[in-house]
């Protein structure tokens, strides 16, 4: 497989938009919750106190907590198209050795109407992030959102296509069987790159400025865009307020000893400072004696 970089192609419009103005609100409040879960001012705060691990863990987390954040950011914009189900949860496809084989063998050409049992079980199987069906074209998407594909080989790029491919066979009899006899006559896999810096279009590898065509929605790859960008803003202001209220901590902390010691050492009353005072007794520690018999 050969991963070109997209040269962009016209754009088609669609009956339903995602305008940014209207969105806004819903996509800060997305951005609020998710990072209120572990990436907040006062989080980041507590790992800069407790050291470097768990500075490291938080920062770990960033990467995975923005995945999240654009499934659900997808999901969201895929509500101004009321033709779309989307589906998150429960998606665990088993992966059989039969539907392995029947990719591995064969054109897609030759398997794309088939449908395999969705309750045949395996020891293998994949969870798509989303699971997307038009219910007007009953064509089903199973999505794969990667944040970003810059450090994915080709090889383990083609095994992830491979695994999706085996696992669409099963989709349509779990819409039928499991989601209220939803039907799919067409299943697509799709890797959605959120960096957009690789797309093998016809390969099902798309940089998620082109989720305009996937959603048919006007707006959808520009409001990912602008949602990536609360993401980052946001991080990057809880960060920086956290390093701050350190720093002020630190200060503070510095006055108010300063300002004890000047406090300790100031004596205007010769009686209190001098020879009524008891003495003190400086020395090394000692080992406590052993009892006298």
């Amino acid at each position: 497989m050969t991963l070109n970089t997209d040269s962009g192609a016209s754009t088609p419009t669609y009956p339903h938009a995602a305008d940014l103005a209207v969105l806004l609100p819903s996509l800060e409040a997305l951005v609020d919750e998710v990072v209120a879960s572990g990436l907040a001012r006062d989080t980041l705060g507590r790992a800069l106190d407790t050291g470097m691990t768990e500075v490291t863990s938080v920062l770990r987390a960033v990467p995975a907590t923005e995945g999240r954040l654009l499934e659900r950011g997808i999901g969201l914009v895929a509500g101004r198209n009321p033709d779309l189900v989307v589906l998150t949860q429960n998606l665990r496809l088993p992966v059989t050795k039969a539907a392995s084989e029947l990719v591995e063998m064969n054109d897609p050409a030759l398997y794309r109407s088939l449908s395999l049992d969705a309750d045949s079980g395996g020891r293998k199987s994949y969870t798509p992030d989303l699971l997307i069906l038009n219910r007007r074209s009953e064509i089903a998407h199973l999505v794969d959102v990667k944040r970003s594909l810059g450090s994915y080989e080709l090889s383990r790029i083609a095994e992830l296509k491979h695994r999706m491919l085996a696992a669409a066979l099963v989709v349509p009899d779990l819409l039928y069987k499991e989601h209220r006899r939803l039907r799919a006559k067409e299943v697509r896999v799709v890797i959605l790159n959120a960096a957009n810096q690789k797309a093998d279009i016809d390969g099902g590898v798309w940089p998620i400025s082109h989720l305009d065509h996937l959603l048919e929605v006007s707006g959808a790859g520009e409001a990912m865009a602008r949602l990536r960008e609360l993401f980052r803003r946001r991080v990057e202001e809880n960060w920086s307020a956290a390093l701050t209220g350190r720093r002020d901590a630190g200060t503070a902390m510095n006055t108010d000893g300063k300002a004890r010691k000047a406090r300790t050492l100031h004596c205007d009353d010769d009686d209190v400072c001098g020879s009524t005072r008891s003495p003190v007794s400086i020395g090394f520690a000692r080992a406590p004696r052993a009892a006298s018999p």
